[in-house]
């Protein structure tokens, strides 16, 4: 993970609209009428209905899809007892992961109230209001009767996740890590390292799971729990089981499990090497654990291990957990999270984990194969299977256990309806970032003499994703990394016009003459192009010296698209180029072509860019599922654009008979599957969820896509190329900082395809 600076994450947070997230209207609100039934007089109805039934609550209002994540600020992540206002980024930021994993809604709730008794009133009293509460960052042993006394009192689904979360998403990968080592639970000597809220519930629950009291060894700070020791309180007195001390060095000789939630550095090699065999080592101090990944497994070949960094194999992560939790207990609107669904979510995880890997998480970690194995006890926390795997066994666990007041009728629709909450696919430039992470590529910055271009130059060497070269002057760039303390580990800075690459621009040129020498092209004039930066940039890329190009920030976009034309030419059997704008939404990534380049293609352009785009979406590991764009829909209206789209339809049917297309075919029919269904049930596209956007001239679709940019929330991530030999891509002039660094990723994994 590339390393936070502090300004980055304070410019992250206040940037725009300050913090993280936001509440947005769900219904009309355009009209007198709309905002009359929105509030006075029309709300009175629906207020009737509650009070004569509450439970009609979840039928009127967003309570059934609203988790409060409440803290008091005692124990926010690893910083103390700093108070509740400089908990909310961190609550913000969990209701964040609420959002994008479980689509569930969130207020986050900071209490100014240190006192257990006045946090519990006040919880208890504005209860009313959510379907869920999700407890977090109060210090232990405070939080174990707050918990408590909520689940006792209240009768909606409360868990705190500090407690439970690392203790769920543990128990799976221990089981799994049991099975592999051919252990038995009951039967293994578990050393805990840490004696608060989460370590405690996680031997808790491994005891549940069937290991004996007497061979749990948990120490704290003081050193072992066991009988007789002064000042343990209950939950301590639980595990104090031993009849002496024991040193915590003494205590892993033939030690089956270690288990840490403690500080780094506890840990030492000998400590290891004097476990049993196959030992399980499950380090989970953040941000080091106790004892360094590399270090643990240089000293034991057998080891089996896991930690909380993303960056090293079994990544014990609560967002494992708790979004899909909370998502199965309020979808059955269960009374409470008990211990049969947290062990229902146990068994998923550590099934889940056992399946084949789909292609796209293979893809997403850059890995040729992930398969069940030391490497792979718990899933990927991007495996997109989660929600349909865990809600549905948390939802059945509380069904069974009596606590679901909406039982669900039909678990094959309850797992589409999941399916399509998410979308599924709008992972994709989280997918694609963790991809281009895998292996990173050369890529040329052609205008870094731009500040946000370097910006995102620093950003992406930072995140793992490119290894940049800049082409420029070299006294303005180094003098702009100056001025805006900019840091590079390692970066090339190129000026193509300078003496020094005299013998470059020559051998370019050269290699240009020989491409250009029949359109006009001399050789000197070919040699002297190359003193300009997006053809010495493009040339970098034909010649082997870099992987992609980026450019176009400041200059005519067809200027800078021809270079890369002249130079790398197109893919073979290929006779246009064409931009394709991807859109992250609600629905979905959404890819829209031809955006950019082509002025009124023919059918069999049409045929072509639609083929080449399909292509490439699929290489993104999305299905793609086209409309071809008109105002006519299915012979509807005559017209030369309307007859063209639909000759393409068939161009496309015969040539490619796999790709779900058809046309032509209004945009309101193509995005509207009900629209579709009611009027046009034959059509190839009834039925789907239509994520690619053919258009039939260049003004449609800049328009179109111009539009949508403005007005959705979601990111942008183009022009992409589509059509070229290798990776070279054109930003729209006056790009963001971001939407320079996906454009960025797209060119990496684009370089990796090719």
């Amino acid at each position: 993970m590339a390393k936070i600076k502090k300004q980055d994450a304070l410019d992250y947070h206040s940037s725009g609209k300050p913090g993280k997230i936001e509440v947005i209207p769900t219904k009309p609100y355009a009209s007198q009428r709309d905002l009359s039934l929105a509030y006075s007089p029309g709300v009175a109805e629906p207020c009737l209905r509650i009070a004569e039934d509450k439970e009609d609550v979840y039928k009127y209002t967003s309570k059934g899809n609203l988790v409060a994540v409440i803290s008091n600020g005692t124990a926010v992540l690893g910083l103390g007892d700093i108070g509740p206002e400089a908990s909310k980024p961190v609550m913000e930021g969990k209701g964040l992961l609420f959002k994008i994993f479980a689509d569930i809604d969130v207020f986050d709730i900071e209490v100014d109230a240190s006192d257990p008794e006045l946090f519990i009133q006040t919880v208890k009293a504005i209860a009313p209001t959510f379907g869920g509460i999700n407890l977090e960052d109060i210090k232990a042993p405070e939080a174990f009767e707050i918990e408590r006394r909520l689940k006792e009192e209240l009768d909606i689904p409360i868990m705190h996740d500090d407690q439970h979360g690392t203790a769920i998403i543990s128990a799976a990968a221990l089981l799994n890590a049991l099975e592999i080592a051919k252990k038995k639970i009951e039967k293994v000597k578990i050393v805990v390292s840490g004696a608060g809220a989460s370590a405690l519930s996680c031997a808790k629950l491994y005891h549940r799971l069937g290991a004996k009291l007497e061979n749990i060894y948990m120490f704290d700070s003081k050193g072992l729990i066991y009988q007789g020791r002064d000042n343990l309180d209950s939950n301590k007195e639980y595990f104090a089981k031993h009849k002496k001390d024991v040193p915590f060095e003494e205590a892993f000789k033939k030690a089956d499990v270690f288990l840490g939630l403690s500080r780094a550095g506890l840990v030492s090699k000998d400590m290891i090497k004097a476990m049993a065999k196959d030992p399980i080592v499950f380090a989970l101090a953040n941000p080091e654990p106790e004892i360094p990944y590399k270090e643990a497994t240089s000293v034991r070949k057998d080891i089996i291990m896991a930690t909380g960094r993303s960056d090293h194999p079994n990544q014990v992560n609560n967002v494992l957990g708790f979004p899909f939790i909370f998502r199965g207990a309020m979808d059955v609107r269960a009374t409470g999270i008990n211990e049969e669904m947290k062990l229902a979510a146990v068994k998923a995880i550590a099934d889940l984990a056992k399946e084949s890997i789909p292609e796209e998480v293979i893809e997403a970690y850059g890995e040729k194969n992930i398969s069940f194995g030391r490497e792979q006890i718990i899933p990927k926390p991007l495996d997109p299977r989660l929600i349909y795997h865990v809600a549905p066994a948390v939802a059945k666990a509380a069904m069974d256990s009596g606590v679901a007041k909406n039982p669900i009728k039909d678990f094959e629709k309850y797992e589409t309806e999941l399916k399509k909450r998410l979308g599924l696919e709008n992972k994709l430039i989280r997918n694609i970032t963790e991809k281009a992470q895998r292996s990173p590529k050369r890529v040329v910055f052609a205008e870094a003499d731009n500040i946000k271009i370097l910006k995102a130059a620093q950003t992406a060497s930072e995140e793992g994703v490119a290894h940049p070269i800049l082409l420029g002057k070299t006294n303005v760039i180094k003098g702009l990394i100056e001025e805006y303390s900019l840091e590079f580990h390692e970066v090339e800075i190129i000026d193509p016009k300078a003496d020094s690459e005299k013998d470059r621009r020559r051998e370019y040129g050269l290699k240009f003459f020989e491409k250009r020498m029949r359109k006009g092209v001399t050789e000197f004039e070919a040699i002297q192009i190359m003193r300009e930066r997006n053809h010495f940039g493009a040339m970098m890329v034909e010649m082997g010296e870099a992987d992609a190009m980026i450019t176009g920030i400041s200059r005519n976009y067809r200027d800078v698209v021809r270079p890369a034309i002249q130079t790398v030419g197109l893919q073979k059997d290929m006779t246009k180029v064409a931009g394709m704008y991807i859109l992250d939404t609600k629905r979905g990534p959404m890819f829209l072509a031809d955006t950019t380049l082509n002025f009124d293609p023919s059918a069999e352009d049409i045929a072509e860019i639609t083929s080449n785009v399909a292509k490439t979406i699929r290489k993104f590991k999305v299905t793609p599922r086209v409309a071809l764009l008109s105002y006519s829909n299915f012979g509807s209206s005559t017209g030369e654009d309307a007859r063209k789209m639909g000759k393409a339809a068939e161009i496309l049917r015969e040539k490619d008979p796999n790709l779900i297309v058809d046309g032509e075919v209004q945009a309101n029919f193509a995005l509207n599957n009900e629209l579709m269904n009611e009027k046009f049930a034959f059509s190839t596209l009834s039925n789907k969820r239509v994520n690619t956007l053919i258009f039939p001239n260049l003004s449609s679709g800049n328009i179109a896509y111009k539009l949508l940019q403005e007005m959705t929330d979601g990111d942008a991530i183009g022009p992409v190329l589509v059509g070229l030999k290798k990776s070279i891509h054109v930003l729209q002039m006056g790009s963001s900082v971001r939407e320079i660094i996906n454009m960025v990723k797209i060119a990496v994994v684009d370089a990796q395809n090719k």
